[in-house]
């Protein structure tokens, strides 16, 4: 299985909401490994599993108990992006709603999101794969804040939440719940749901246009199709992390590993734009580079470790791959690494 990926989006929008309340980002990113790269692409993809240590230093470097709910508050409105234009562009609520539901991968391979009714009231339900991870409140929160604020600006502030539910604990205190989302809350609830009056649902787009409508759906299609060709990319990294050390790392190999045929998943490889030697030479020399930088691993057991068989063949590669000896290149990063902490 791939791994699971957030779109990049929400980090940047995280961080634009440190800003906006006077966080330390530059603290906060090296705390958190985020580079400026990570912040202007708009197109990377984060792992899921990072979400719990974002929320744990969040927590830890503000004190704040509500850092969800405070950071969901500053952060800009999810825009500029094709979910969006889908929204806009449909002729009522609902049908932008089901519209972007149906491209939600966009946002995040590890959500699963419907819409159902339930005691008179519409209501969006948001399974994540993450479940009830302690961690995660923040994450929740910050959520459903967002959708409240996003769903609003689409509709011209006529959407307002009637009541929602958060599998989490109730928390200590709950009044900036209620001044942020001014509606009942209720905790420890078996799912994660919004709750509004569904007849929001027939709510017609003030800019519905068909036109844009079929090239906002093209376009979100696209973006899918490009995050399933990555997918095969992922799981090839994923079995080569596990197959490295053996030394057996063949088309052959992997694709067994895989499951699916060696033929089969040259032609995946290239329709995703690589090939098999690419990805191998490519995940093999960063993962010298950062044990070379990182650790104190011998040369020999970098050899073992990057899977090669013969320490002059890693010299070769090494030397082919950045114009650096091995030795070279640690000593550099260690110099470096020196000078930045005389600053």
């Amino acid at each position: 299985m791939a791994e699971l990926r957030d779109s990049g989006i929400m980090i940047q929008l995280a961080f634009q909401a440190m800003q906006r309340m006077g966080l330390d980002q530059q603290h906060m990113m090296k705390r958190l490994g985020v580079t400026p790269e990570l912040l202007q692409d708009r197109h990377v993809r984060t792992p899921h599993e990072a979400q719990l240590m974002f929320w744990q230093v969040m927590e830890q470097e503000t004190a704040d108990a509500d850092i969800g709910l405070h950071l969901g508050e500053h952060m800009p409105v999810y825009s500029g992006q094709v979910l969006q234009y889908l929204f806009l562009s449909s002729a009522t609520f609902g049908d932008g709603l089901t519209r972007a539901l149906n491209y939600q991968r966009l946002l995040s391979d590890a959500s699963q999101s419907t819409i159902g009714e339930a005691d008179g009231l519409a209501y969006i339900q948001v399974d994540s794969s993450s479940g009830r991870v302690a961690g995660l409140r923040q994450l929740n929160e910050c959520l459903g804040l967002g959708l409240v604020r996003f769903f609003q600006f689409v509709t011209d502030n006529a959407f307002a939440p009637a009541r929602i539910d958060f599998s989490h604990d109730a928390p200590a205190s709950t009044g900036e719940h209620q001044r942020l989302f001014g509606c009942p809350i209720q905790f420890s609830m078996a799912e994660n749901r919004l709750y509004f009056d569904r007849q929001l649902l027939a709510l017609p787009s003030s800019l519905a246009e068909p036109e844009l409508l079929q090239l906002h759906e093209r376009l979100a299609s696209e973006h899918v199709a490009r995050l399933e060709r990555q997918d095969i990319v992922s799981q090839v990294y994923k079995a080569f992390g596990e197959m490295l050390e053996s030394g057996q790392v063949t088309l052959e190999s992997v694709s067994s590993r895989l499951g699916i045929k060696a033929r089969t998943l040259r032609t995946r490889l290239a329709e995703a734009g690589t090939n098999f030697n690419q990805l191998l030479a490519d995940y093999r020399c960063n993962l010298a580079k950062r044990l070379l930088a990182d650790t104190d691993e011998s040369i020999d057991e970098i050899v073992y470790l990057t899977g090669f068989s013969e320490p002059s063949t890693f010299y070769r590669a090494f030397k082919r791959w950045t114009h650096q000896t091995p030795v070279e290149y640690r000593t550099s990063k260690r110099a470096h690494s020196a000078k930045a902490v005389e600053y």
